[in-house]
């Protein structure tokens, strides 16, 4: 029997709009495996971010039901980690203060532990740099280490490699899974791109719009190590290309 984290019951989510109510979200209902790696893909306006922001608790407006371990969503909180596409680091301050502001009080003044979530990322030499001083890959592995810090429960992802090129987001992409491997924390990252979505999540979720709804699960099974290319990979991405251009 399969464990979930999240369990999500026929939530529908509305915005108000100059015409009327727009319906975000139509009667969705969705389960994530606990240690899972979850995509979520779909066009502009199919609801992921909503539903990755319900997920966090950043929205509590809804019909429905959302649970996290049995109970309702009720809010954010350090059970639930965030990166975002912009690493929303404080300029002023270095790479391990911006963790450490983070982190709850017990836990500011340990610079050993800050220092485990900086060498987990690949920044061991920049613990003193800058924001301004880093590129945005680095910036974003700030932030990545910077959510896990908090050891949440849940690692929730909002396209956080969309503004990176091409060679940086695939370094990344496999740092990521590396993290995953070794944490055995459950994430759930928000994609445009197909081919993330495939190498990154053993379940891939495809939502459409107006209104948002999901069209179709897919489970992925590329073994371990995961690979860009091979039968399964390009079996899964056919599968979710028909859905976007049959």
């Amino acid at each position: 029997m399969t464990d979930s984290i999240i369990d999500i019951r026929n939530l529908t989510k509305t915005f108000p709009s100059d015409d009327g109510e727009v319906e975000a979200l139509h009667d969705v209902t969705l389960s994530l495996d606990r240690g899972g790696f979850t995509s979520i893909i779909g066009p502009s306006g199919c609801g992921k971010s909503t539903l990755l922001r319900i997920i966090g608790g950043l929205d509590t407006d809804y019909e429905g039901t959302a649970l996290m371990n049995g109970e309702p969503i009720a809010g954010p909180g350090r059970d639930k980690g965030f990166v975002f596409q912009d690493h929303r680091l404080l300029p002023w301050f270095s790479v391990r203060d911006n963790i450490r502001f983070a982190l709850p009080d017990d836990r500011k003044r340990d610079d050993d532990y800050i220092q485990e979530y900086i060498d987990l990322v690949g920044l061991n030499g920049f613990e003193k740099a800058l924001p301004k001083q880093l590129s945005g890959g680095m910036a974003q592995r700030v932030a990545i280490a910077r959510a896990l810090a908090n050891r949440p429960k849940i690692l929730l992802l909002d396209e956080p490699f969309g503004a990176l090129d091409a060679i940086t987001k695939i370094k990344l992409q496999d740092q990521l899974l590396r993290i995953w491997q070794a944490e055995h924390i459950t994430m759930v990252i928000v994609t445009h791109d197909i081919d993330e979505a495939v190498y990154l999540g053993q379940t891939v979720v495809v939502m459409k719009p107006h209104p948002g709804e999901i069209k179709r699960v897919e489970h992925v099974d590329l073994g371990t190590p995961r690979k860009r290319v091979g039968d399964a990979f390009n079996r899964a991405k056919d599968a979710i290309y028909t859905e976007f251009f049959a």
